[in-house]
């Protein structure tokens, strides 16, 4: 009985200085709290967790470093003098044949010197007790978080704050939003305090809360807006507030979804490009159908993977830089190997598509399976560098996660570049004079066989490129080409057999149809009826978006 007495005096002696100032942390080492302490060694597990429970929500930072303790099984109890001790453990050694441990005070943590781990008792954290800490851990965690140099991270912390909708963080918030230099970072705090009034409020501060939530377009806040909407308990301005504030958000929502949708289609649109643009050079210029062209994107992706590896391993301090450098890396890897190809076999058979077709598809086999001998047959893990993780947000509830905005920057310097080689300077005159009339040219003094070769290489080199910009969205393995040859192939031949205008406007239509159709038919019925579509176009434009004139079997 004595003991529920000094309990229930400690509870309201912490419930007193919580109204008095809005959760304040304790006083270091209360004697209220010293009975706690007891009912937290003992065995009854209702008096622990209660225990647990008025320790993590004194908030007081030195309370949670010894729940943190306890729930690593690090605190352990002792005898001294008739009165029980509870003391955190550290470093344990051997001394002897005995093993003893470093222990500190449970709440200032001094120091207590070194005991046998024998004399003392280990206060055990089962299951239950340490779902009982992790909230009071977890807020702390959360709080640390608002203070953290990164915006991303504030942000993060606000919104996590915001859906626990904790009454006692609302001061923490305000705080932090007092100070909060960011304009979306202050969006966040400004939802997760509309988002605590919303559930702690009075019916006034609710009604407020409910309008501020409508106002910053709250799509976290939604459901309790619905809900306050439809409650007959509420009061009229509440329910008012709550039913504009609902129709608000939702129509957010659809300008949202349609601007998501459309960043979507460009980033698919850019992804299909960087893969059919070297495919573009190599079947539209050349009139070589190249069924490697898939497994020179794997070599690109894979020369990504190895640079990556030795900058881990040489350079860690600039891990960040390893992509950087693993562009022109997979452009000359990929350049190379396609060189190889065409100056060893396929010079030989220009004019002969069947031929080159069996030809490309056997190097295909050859250089998958040399992957597989080499790297293995399961997926690689290409990490991206940090300037590339997280997003970019454009209005809220739409974020540009940064990898794919810098996947349609590359595209739209790859296309760049490469029609600056092919239309504004010499190399690419005598690329177009060869493709318009190879015995012409050759009698003019153009090194045809040179200028195969280059063409060639450039392509297999953008394919490359394209294997290093996809180890960003996605697995890296032997089989990463054939997942995107079919794609390439209908872009190429949708925009029209050599015409880079033709493979820019087909690249962005299959993607933005792609991204439009897949909410209403999934992403499986979706690539068929993109196929159909395309089989369908075909039929009426055989040449594709602009017909082209090319070497075809004059060779």
């Amino acid at each position: 009985m004595r003991r529920l007495v000094f309990f229930a005096v400690g509870l309201l002696a912490w419930l007193a200085a919580g109204a008095a100032g809005h959760a304040a942390p304790a006083a270091p080492a209360p004697a209220a709290l010293g009975r706690v302490l007891v009912d937290l060694a003992g065995e009854d597990p209702a008096r622990r967790e209660a225990a647990v429970t008025l320790l993590g929500e004194t908030r007081d930072p030195k309370w949670l470093v010894f729940l943190a303790a306890l729930r690593e099984g690090s605190v352990y109890a002792r005898t001294r003098g008739g009165t029980l001790e509870l003391v955190v453990a550290g470093t344990k050694a051997t001394r002897g044949d005995q093993e003893v441990v470093d222990i500190r005070s449970a709440y200032e943590r001094a120091p207590l010197g070194i005991v046998p781990l024998a004399g003392l008792r280990e206060v055990p954290a089962d299951r239950r007790l340490r779902l009982v800490i992790k909230p009071f851990l977890d807020a702390d965690e959360t709080r640390a978080q608002l203070a953290d140099p990164d915006p991303a991270v504030r942000r993060g912390a606000a919104v996590k704050l915001g859906n626990q909708a904790d009454a006692g963080a609302a001061a923490v918030v305000e705080a932090a939003l007092a100070k909060e230099p960011d304009r979306w970072a202050r969006r966040a705090l400004t939802e997760a305090l509309a988002q605590i009034r919303l559930a702690h409020g009075a019916p006034e501060a609710r009604a407020a809360a409910a309008r501020t939530l409508g106002a910053v377009h709250s799509m976290n806040g939604l459901p309790a807006l619905q809900r306050l909407a439809g409650d007959a308990a509420a009061t009229p301005a509440e329910r008012e507030a709550a039913t504009l504030a609902v129709r608000q958000i939702e129509r957010w929502t659809l300008l949202a979804t349609a601007v998501e949708t459309v960043f979507q289609g460009a980033s698919l649109a850019s992804i299909l490009l960087l893969m059919a643009l070297g495919l573009a050079i190599v079947f539209g210029l050349m009139g070589v159908i190249n069924m490697a062209h898939g497994e020179l994107m794997a070599l690109g992706a894979y020369a990504t993977f190895v640079v990556q590896n030795w900058f881990r391993a040489q350079w860690p301090e600039r891990f960040d830089a390893y992509f950087l450098v693993a562009l022109p890396v997979a452009f000359v890897v990929a350049a190379a190997v396609g060189l190889v190809l065409e100056r060893g076999v396929i010079r030989f058979l220009y004019g002969r598509p069947l031929e080159t077709l069996l030809l490309t598809w056997g190097a295909s086999l050859i250089i998958q399976q040399g992957l597989r001998l080499w790297f293995g047959a399961a997926n690689v893990d290409v990490s991206s560098p940090t300037w590339l993780s997280g997003g970019v947000p454009v209005m809220a509830g739409v974020t540009f996660p940064w990898n794919r905005v810098f996947i349609i920057a590359l595209a739209t310097v790859s296309v760049a570049v490469t029609y600056w080689l092919l239309f504004r300077t010499s190399a690419g005159l005598r690329i177009r004079a060869v493709t318009q009339n190879r015995a012409m040219s050759s009698c003019l003094g153009v090194r045809a066989g040179v200028v195969d070769a280059a063409t060639f290489a450039f392509g297999a080199g953008l394919a490359g490129l394209a294997g290093a910009a996809l180890t960003q969205i996605g697995n890296v393995g032997p089989s990463l080409g054939q997942n995107y040859i079919v794609d390439s192939f209908m872009v190429v031949v949708t925009g029209g057999v050599g015409k880079l205008a033709g493979t820019i406007l087909a690249a962005a239509g299959l993607g933005g149809l792609t991204k439009g159709v897949e909410p209403a038919l999934g992403a499986v019925f979706g690539k068929v009826a993109i196929l159909v579509g395309v089989i369908l176009f075909l039929q009426r434009r055989p040449a594709g978006l602009f017909a082209t004139r090319g070497r075809h079997a004059d060779a």
